[in-house]
């Protein structure tokens, strides 16, 4: 996983209400168990229509926000089925930052998972900055982590809060499977151990 530290540029302006995880990666998309190739079916159906050509009028369809990196979005999101093909999609797109005032409890875990921040704003902060995303091209924003801190085109700061813990495993660019490496000395030490201990197991 790589390390998140700052992101900047335009962000894409989603206000819809519950995006489930549907949405996000439709149901057909789930045999693959890898981690690549989800970006381009990302929020499918509101993207193509049924013959596969592009919506002009999806937001991540249009020029500006192609190469979004930070997604302002309605209320909930993520709720729905449990699946981590949603936050894969949404990493494999290009997407580092969610912005919204809630989110469905799976989904915020699983976006640390996959080097994702989900930042949980008040209503009138997640207004302003959704407005300042509609601006496309003309307003860029920028979200630093070491400081906690989302800044807009025109100057005005807002803070986040997030979970120690949770900070730093991004910013070490660490997963579960990170975390683990962390502790191989000891690891192999205790495979030792019960090897000699224990020869049979």
């Amino acid at each position: 996983m790589d390390k998140f530290e700052k992101v900047e540029g335009v962000a894409a302006p989603m206000p819809i209400l519950n995006i489930d995880t549907d949405m996000i990666i439709p149901k057909q998309f789930l045999k693959t168990i890898k981690r690549t190739g989800l970006g381009k079916n990302l929020f499918d159906e509101m993207r193509y229509t049924k013959e596969g050509k592009e919506i002009p009028d999806f937001v991540l369809n249009k020029p500006q926000y192609r190469n979004a990196q930070i997604l302002v979005a309605g209320d909930n999101f993520g709720c729905g089925s449990s699946r981590e093909h949603a936050p894969w999609a949404i990493a494999d797109f290009g997407i580092k930052v969610i912005i919204s005032t809630s989110f469905a409890d799976i989904f915020y875990n699983n976006c640390f998972k996959n080097g994702i921040l989900p930042i949980r704003l008040e209503q009138a902060e997640v207004d302003k900055l959704m407005e300042d995303a509609e601006r496309g091209a003309n307003a860029t924003v920028s979200v630093d982590l070491v400081a906690q801190e989302i800044k807009g085109p025109d100057g005005g700061t807002i803070k986040f809060e997030i979970d120690p813990f949770r900070k730093h495993c991004l910013l070490e660019g660490l997963d579960d499977v990170g975390l683990t490496l962390q502790k191989e000395d000891k690891i192999t030490a205790f495979e030792k151990t019960l090897e000699g201990a224990q020869p049979w197991a």
